[in-house]
């Protein structure tokens, strides 16, 4: 009768699917599934074909252009010339098998934590933020992102002034709520 039972158990606990308690939770790999995914989608539509060696030399090209936390991922895959190490077989091998990109980011969490602890920086809404408030260090992230510098600013108001000067350009939408105050 024991023995029934245990076996009972046993073909119930099989049959039943487990649940991996160290899965990607929602926000997790922020910049890894968004990144991988956007990179997939790009293959997808431009019918490039799913092979291993394929993907691997279409996510070099993609790394190249990459910036601030998307490049640091690209460097530690080892898409970038830079680089120490390199697991872009990791991802270009699962991916030429269709494999969902969070599942990709989840091995690659595995292997190196560096990577799901990238996360991107929170976007500052330049039609409402007041200037002023920023600190000196959040205004140079507002021309970096813009590819611009602010050469011979010393204070805080140099800085805001080529801020100010520059928004039409690259924040159109910004920098007209602002003038209907």
């Amino acid at each position: 009768m024991f023995y029934l039972s245990g076996l009972y158990v046993a073909v119930t606990l099989a049959l039943v699917p487990s649940i991996n308690v160290n899965a990607l939770k929602d926000g997790d790999c922020e910049v890894c599934v968004s990144f991988l995914g956007r990179f997939y989608q790009t293959l997808k539509d431009n019918d490039v074909k799913f092979s291993s060696a394929e993907i691997e030399k279409a996510f070099m090209k993609t790394c190249k252009d990459a910036k601030g936390k998307e490049n640091r991922l690209c460097y530690y895959i080892g898409a970038t010339s830079d680089a120490a190490t390199k697991m872009i077989n990791e991802v270009s091998k699962p991916m030429s098998y269709h494999v969902p990109v969070e599942k990709i980011c989840d091995k690659l969490r595995k292997k190196d934590s560096q990577i799901c602890e990238l996360k991107y920086e929170k976007e500052l809404d330049l039609s409402t933020v007041e200037l002023k408030t920023l600190k000196v260090k959040e205004l140079k992230k507002i021309l970096e992102h813009w590819d611009e510098t602010c050469k011979g600013c010393v204070e805080k108001t140099d800085f805001i002034r080529k801020i100010q000067e520059l928004m039409p350009k690259y924040a159109p939408n910004a920098a007209k709520a602002r003038t209907e105050f």
